[in-house]
């Protein structure tokens, strides 16, 4: 067997709601549901009746045939672009451009829209165009800089690129030079242990990288790469081509802004009459909308609403609507999205069958129903995106040898090597150790209540003497074990190897481990097996055996 299924936990109770359909009041939130196949029937229907409220789709597919181009796209991809064009619709979903692609739940996402595509394009009998959403409008340099690798000699390995010197802008807009570059591929060649794929991997990075200026190009590149056979369209949200085209929707989030500021909180109070938490709180006054300043490097300032105005968060700065209209109209690309706009401006670029998304992202979408409605929009479909854990074959080997199901790793990791360790004990020490303290007690213990009946204050006195007592045959006992147990570190070393592939950080493989080291074992093998695993609508966990 090559797959096998597990439920991962989802910490937001709304998104558990909306998945498992338990609660009428949340299915009324998102109207749709992605495991109801008469929904995309009927979101599909409507989209033909929606045709124009959006932007014209060649001029739509017009920026994305040059971006993808930039990059090296395939034929695959130049196809489903030119569907575009023809108004084709789309399966949608993104990610922040992460240092190497980030964590694999990046991965995982562009495999989840690939599979939604693929499965509404044979229900519907249309083609339908996966599209990955690079969020390279987001400034958060925290979140996009770092990738962590496994190293050769087992260990978990932060690597980071620094942040060069200036205002906080788009991750598109913060540039990495030539000699960064080298840096960061010499610190994953030294980390990575040596495999047959590793020289053309490096090779190929090397390359990529010295043709990208900044980590959405180096991330647009390697995920050309990755799903060249697969048609993937990318498109960067912080590309100005594409700011040309959403200019008429900024201009409708700024003429309605109050409007929307009233369907966001309505929406807002709708989720917390359920009685669930806001997964994205509503900024008191907020706009929703960001401005870059360009007087000021490009500095990405939120926009607040006061008086009739709008200004940054301090009140330094203030702007008309009529200013940031007229700024629309001649600088578009001075605008960016936050994650309340943004459903909005997907929706207006494309006719959207449905977006792929992560359990955090579902929540806060919860805030977006009336926003869509007051624009004359709709919600699409919700996708939660699929997830998956790669097992490689060694780590397989050594869950047998110790009995590890894989819940057992994920849930119960410390109890099962406690209980393995505990039956090599030939010895019984932790049963001697025990009767040594029950000896003592039953010795100890008539003592103390004879010093009590002399004078009162002996009791305590004796209590804490006996504390100290059993504390100290405590910690022999414990050093005891270690000693013992170093005969077994070989084995203990196994059963950590098997929790740091499985669960680095205490956290599920997928939101912390990076790419390159599977590609670096495997060559694309890896993400073949993401691609051949079964998919599903309504984002179950694959187990993927490599």
């Amino acid at each position: 067997m090559n797959h096998d299924h597990y439920r991962l936990p989802v910490s937001q109770a709304l998104t558990a709601a909306y998945m498992e359909r338990k609660d009428a009041g949340v299915d009324a939130l998102y109207r749709y549901h992605a495991g109801t196949p008469q929904d995309w029937e009927t979101r599909w229907q409507r989209l033909g009746a929606s045709g124009n409220t959006r932007a014209a789709a060649a001029d739509v597919a017009s920026v994305l045939r040059g971006y993808n181009e930039r990059f090296g796209a395939s034929e695959a991809t130049m196809r489903n672009i030119a569907a575009l064009a023809e108004g084709a619709p789309v399966i949608v979903g993104g990610q922040q451009a992460g240092l190497w692609t980030g964590p694999l739940l990046v991965i995982h996402k562009a495999v989840s829209v690939i599979g939604a595509a693929k499965s509404a394009g044979e229900q519907l009998g249309v083609h339908v165009v996966p599209v990955f959403w690079i969020a390279g409008e987001d400034h958060d340099w925290d979140e996009a800089n770092h990738a962590y690798v496994i190293t050769a000699e087992q260990e978990l390995r932060k690597l980071m690129a620094t942040k060069p010197e200036g205002t906080r802008t788009s991750v598109s807009r913060t540039t990495i030079g030539a000699e960064q570059w080298e840096q960061l591929a010499s610190e994953l060649e030294q980390s990575l242990p040596h495999s047959e794929f590793k020289a053309p991997m490096m090779e190929e990075l090397r390359q990529l990288s010295g043709e990208c200026s900044s980590l959405t190009e180096m991330f647009a590149s390697i995920m050309t790469k990755l799903f060249r056979s697969e048609g993937l369209v990318l498109l960067d949200a912080d590309d100005p081509a594409l700011r040309k085209v959403e200019a008429p929707m900024f201009r409708r989030m700024l003429e309605q802004n109050e409007k929307l500021d009233a369907a966001y909180k309505a929406s807002a109070a709708q989720v917390k009459s359920l009685g669930y938490p806001l997964q994205a709180e509503l900024a008191e006054g907020s706009a929703n909308l960001f401005l870059f300043q360009s007087d000021k490097q490009d500095e990405r300032t939120l926009l607040y609403k006061k008086d009739g105005f709008f200004q940054d968060r301090k009140g330094t700065v203030t702007w008309t609507q009529d200013e940031l209209l007229r700024l629309v109209d001649e600088r578009p690309e001075q605008f960016s999205n936050n994650v309340m706009t943004r459903p909005l401006m997907q929706d207006y670029l494309f006719p959207v069958i449905a977006a792929v998304l992560g359990p955090g992202e579902i929540a806060y979408w919860a805030t977006t129903g009336e926003a869509f409605r007051a624009l004359g929009m709709e919600m699409p479909i919700l996708v939660p995106r699929m997830s998956y854990t790669l097992i490689e074959g060694t780590i397989a080997k050594n869950m047998a040898k110790y009995e590890l199901s894989f819940a057992d790793v994920m849930e119960r990791f410390e109890e099962k090597k406690s209980a393995w360790l505990k039956g090599q004990d030939s010895l019984d020490i932790e049963s001697k150790f025990g009767e040594a303290k029950a000896s003592f007690e039953s010795m100890y213990l008539p003592l103390l209540e004879l010093a009590g009946s002399i004078q009162a204050g002996l009791t305590k006195l004796g209590e804490t003497n006996m504390a100290k007592i059993l504390e100290q045959i405590g910690y022999l006992e414990s050093k005891t074990i270690d000693a013992y147990n170093k005969q077994f570190e070989a084995s203990t070393r196994q059963l950590e190897r098997i929790r740091l592939s499985l669960q680095p950080l205490g956290k599920p493989q997928e939101r912390v481990v990076n790419m390159a080291g599977y590609w670096n074992r495997y060559g694309d093998e890896w993400l073949k097996k993401l691609l051949e695993a079964p998919y599903s609508r309504t984002g179950e966990h694959e187990i993927v055996y490599l």
